[in-house]
């Protein structure tokens, strides 16, 4: 039996069922939620190892729960696969943008979904490589990868999840030009055509904590045209 625990916070009980059911015979725990109340619940006591969390829920919306857990130091680094039946490319930009790791579009296949959960548990794991551990240096950036941490001199800068994920990909590859789409599936490992625009706007807010003149930056650099790389102008 595996020690990864999942939880499953769906309000529909059939699905439920099927969701936990798939996920046990495929070797995980699985403790279930059919309402947010119950969910930030089991999260607090249980600390399971991934949530995959339906954003329709009868008391609380999936996007608040994401922002709460987020915003929780207990419970922020928790893995998030949002499942819902939206298909619109804005629910799953915002939805990634507060911070899930993953989405699924109802309906789906149950062996998508355990793959999917086996994937982000990897990425997201204490189980990575050595050059994925190893502190990464650049100029006057230091990056933690294990701790998640960016320091740029000696301050600490905060990051969200996604410019965390950015720098990262960036500072493993100093130099090297990264069109907008390489970025996004090198950092984030997804591809959603919507998230290209939205990208600019994270390279931005990440300027803005460490370069000293934004407009004239001397770390993230833009390459007219193509997309962004770090490196000296």
């Amino acid at each position: 039996m595996s020690s990864e625990c999942i939880l499953v916070v769906e309000d529909h009980q059939e699905t439920l069922r099927a969701l936990c059911a798939y996920l046990e015979s495929s070797g995980f725990q699985v403790l279930a939620a059919a309402d947010g109340a119950t969910a930030m619940h089991i999260m607090r006591q249980e600390k399971p190892n991934l949530v995959l969390l339906d954003l329709m829920l009868p008391d609380r919306d999936g996007m608040d729960i994401a922002r709460a857990v987020r915003s929780d130091p207990y419970l922020k680094a928790t893995p998030i696969i949002m499942l819902t039946a939206r298909v619109d490319d804005k629910d799953k930009i915002v939805g990634l943008e507060l911070g899930a790791d993953d989405y699924i579009t109802k309906p789906y296949n149950p062996r998508e979904v355990v793959a999917r959960v086996r994937s982000v548990l990897r990425r997201t794991s204490g189980d990575l490589d050595a050059e994925t551990e190893r502190v990464l240096h650049y100029r006057d950036l230091r990056l933690d990868p294990s701790r998640r941490l960016l320091t740029l001199g000696e301050r600490d800068i905060e990051l969200t999840r996604i410019e965390f994920e950015l720098i990262h990909a960036l500072i493993r590859s100093p130099e090297h030009v990264f069109t907008r789409t390489e970025l996004i599936e090198s950092a984030l490992n997804f591809q959603y055509e919507g998230m290209e625009r939205s990208l600019d706007t994270h390279i931005k807010n990440l300027r803005r904590k460490i370069e000293t003149d934004p407009r004239n930056p001397d770390y993230i650099q833009t390459i007219y045209g193509v997309g962004y790389r770090l490196g000296s102008k």
